[in-house]
């Protein structure tokens, strides 16, 4: 179980990180594996993070958004990497990542606020479902003495339900002087309920002023492997990211988004050491983007797209993929890159592997009423 001063300090970390980073959400259960999803909110361009440069219609379709094949990280003689993701190349060339093409959630409109719906709570449809599936899967997992907690004002959809969820922000009112607080404490000092109350905000509070000076947004990744690497923190965490619609400008906002969850990434590992072995995270965003590049220097709303799977615990190096190519007869609904796999299917063999879960199982609890493909099967180093 956290201790009271371990989880002040991870008020503290948060509290910190979260002016200036992805908010971060933590959940407690009783496991030595740890499971991090990172969902990017706005629909990221799965065709120009896993780029398909040996299509012959992908420089075509994108023409001056295309990523050229002498810049980017090729993966093998089909797919290549962002140049901007220079860390998981190294990733993948360790076998510590994996990459899915193609892929997507039952979701088949274009609307953000629906579709992160549906990658959040599990359902088939927005709003059918009012838990997420992050919730559920903690509790199909040992529980401990602890509360999720989430370090934002909200609680994001995957993470509501059953498991109880605690959330903590920071205040956006001024800051108390020294004056005040003396004369507050003097107050509170003979009263045996809120004295204990007071003096833990207190350490808190110096705990944060500690944190304050050395966070900035590069930090997050390191943020969650603090929380994560404590021997007996949280062993769940998810990080919201945003900043994904590429309307208009792609090439420099991609390449500024890429760098930040790389850069992200790189600092988890390094913070987590050897527990890094016994992690995996999971990078999805709620569809993809056209096919073709617009007439503003980006792409609009898509369907199919991009899924990263990295970690220590990974079966990595390798692109799963079942590729559907980008003829103007292959692409779905005439625009889009056709979804090929199951983005839930990925999510319950990953999860279930990772924990040891029975996978049918763990697939109609984290997505009812789903088929499991049983294809999805090594993901995870046993």
């Amino acid at each position: 179980m956290t201790n009271r001063r371990d989880f002040l300090r991870l008020a503290a970390i948060g509290a910190g990180s979260m002016l200036v980073a992805p908010r971060i959400v933590f959940a407690n259960v009783a496991s030595d594996r740890r499971f991090v999803f990172i969902i990017q909110r706005g629909a990221a361009d799965g065709l120009n993070i896993v780029v398909p440069y040996a299509d012959p219609a992908y420089a075509q379709l994108r023409g001056s958004l295309a990523i050229q094949t002498a810049d980017a990280i090729k993966l093998d003689g089909m797919f290549a990497l962002h140049p901007a993701l220079a860390g998981m190349g190294t990733l993948y060339g360790n076998r510590q990542a994996l990459f899915v093409h193609a892929v997507a959630s039952p979701y088949r409109e274009r609307s953000h606020f629906d579709g992160q719906n549906v990658l959040e709570t599990g359902g088939t449809s927005p709003y059918q479902i009012r838990d997420g599936w992050l919730n559920r899967l903690v509790t199909l997992l040992p529980k401990s003495a602890d509360k999720a907690i989430a370090f934002a004002p909200t609680i994001p959809a995957a993470l509501r339900g059953a498991a109880d969820v605690t959330s903590y922000a920071p205040s956006n009112l001024p800051e108390a002087s020294d004056d005040l607080l003396l004369r507050v404490a003097q107050l509170y000092d003979r009263d045996q309920q809120f004295h204990p109350v007071w003096s833990a905000a207190m350490e808190a509070r110096g705990l944060f002023h500690d944190m304050e000076t050395r966070q900035n947004p590069a930090t997050a990744g390191r943020t969650a492997a603090e929380a994560l690497v404590l021997p007996d923190g949280p062993r769940i965490a998810m990080i919201e990211t945003s900043g994904w619609d590429t309307h208009s400008g792609q090439e420099n906002r991609l390449a500024n988004q890429l760098k930040a969850l790389d850069a992200m990434i790189d600092a988890m590992r390094d913070g987590l050491g050897d527990v890094w072995q016994q992690t995996t995270v999971l990078v999805a965003t709620e569809f993809g983007r056209t096919a073709a590049a617009n007439g503003t220097g980006g792409t609009d709303h898509g369907t199919a797209t991009t899924a990263l799977i990295l970690g220590g615990a990974v079966n990595g190096g390798r692109i799963l993929a079942d590729w559907p190519g980008l003829a103007p007869n292959a692409l779905y609904e005439n625009r889009d890159l056709k979804p090929t796999m199951d983005l839930d299917a990925l999510i319950a063999a990953l999860a279930a592997e990772t924990f040891g879960l029975e996978p049918e199982r763990t697939m109609q609890t984290l997505f009812p009423d789903r088929p499991f493909d049983r294809s999805l099967q090594g993901l995870i180093r046993t």
